[in-house]
């Protein structure tokens, strides 16, 4: 039995359409499907999984021995807004459930895959080295990257990244996203923007050394993430801390240039000022380093910036079937 939290989110219901197209069907999704409005629950309506719990109820199952007997843990459940304020919050969600999760998967030998985040590198003037003894140099920009810098600590300090994965995942995008509202990817927003009005807008920039649209992050497609999780779950010897990332920087003006290409339009793009609020939270780069990663013998070449553009428009934004489906791999 595979369990995964946050399965029916973006991330986790992804993997789970990674895990059925290689065969798995015993899998528990632990998740909070929320209002109907926000249509997450569309996310798992084609795939499929032996049972549905909710989040809150699960960590009592589990202390209880009240669950089937289980492999792997894939713990992709969080908040996961950049912009949550609400600290105590995070911290209930983000660091003390998962550390639950942790101990009771160290005590009975249990795979442990957990979502850590690019946001704990903050503004990326230390770097982007995802070694464990870089861990107490980050300085996070805001309150959800502390929460996952604070568990990755934690994870290091009392062994559990010996025999446990944890994931920075950079900038994902892909389909399945369609409930995270504000925090979904540019491309989704892109793509929506090049249909209601023809053009798409993004922010300026706020520093003299970039110019409007050159803002540069490591975007990746989901489907290298899932694939990555998988081979990660096959190579239970592989533990640690690891980078999740192209190891290629591109700009927000490439990203947007892909997605009118993929509609097959010419760009176009209009630059508006961002939000006081966020300018001295935001990064104006981001790039994974992935050489640990490929010194564990992981050498599974990423899909590029235009090609997982293509195929997420084409096959999923701009099609009448959207989202992950066992019928429509």
């Amino acid at each position: 039995m595979i369990v995964i939290t946050g399965g029916a989110g973006f991330i986790g219901s992804a993997m789970l359409w990674e895990l059925n197209r290689h065969g798995s069907r015993e899998i528990i999704i632990v998740d909070d499907l929320g209002s109907t409005t926000t249509g997450k629950w569309q996310n798992l309506s084609g795939l499929s999984f032996t049972d549905f719990i909710h989040k809150d109820k699960f960590l009592s199952l589990l202390a209880e021995n009240r669950l089937p007997e289980t492999s792997v843990i894939i713990h992709m459940g969080a908040i996961s807004a950049t912009t949550e304020t609400d600290a105590s919050l995070l911290m209930e969600n983000n660091y003390n459930y998962s550390k639950e999760l942790a101990l009771h998967c160290a005590s009975r030998n249990i795979r442990f895959i957990y979502a850590s985040s690019a946001a704990t590198y903050g503004n990326g003037n230390r770097g982007y080295s995802d070694e464990e003894e870089n861990l107490d140099q980050l300085r996070p920009l805001n309150m959800y990257g502390y929460s996952k810098h604070l568990f990755d600590l934690w994870a290091r300090k009392n062994g559990i990244l010996e025999h446990s994965v944890g994931l920075k995942f950079f900038n994902v995008f892909g389909p399945n996203e369609y409930h995270k509202e504000n925090m979904s990817s540019v491309v989704f927003k892109a793509f929506h923007q090049i249909k209601d009005n023809g053009k798409v807008q993004l922010f300026e920039s706020h520093r003299s050394d970039y110019r409007h649209g050159e803002q540069m992050r490591d975007f990746i497609y989901v489907k290298d993430c899932t694939a990555l999780m998988l081979w990660l779950i096959e190579n239970r010897s592989v533990n640690g801390v690891f980078n999740v990332g192209t190891g290629r920087a591109r700009s927000f003006k490439d990203l947007v240039a892909a997605t009118f290409s993929a509609l097959g339009l010419e760009t176009e793009t209009e630059y508006i000022p961002m939000p006081e609020t966020l300018r001295d939270k935001y990064q104006y780069f981001t790039q994974a380093d992935t050489g640990k990663l490929k010194s564990y013998g992981y050498t599974r070449p990423t899909t590029s910036l235009e090609e997982g553009v293509r195929d997420y428009v084409c096959n999923y934004l701009d099609s009448d079937t959207p989202y992950f489906d066992n019928h429509n791999p």
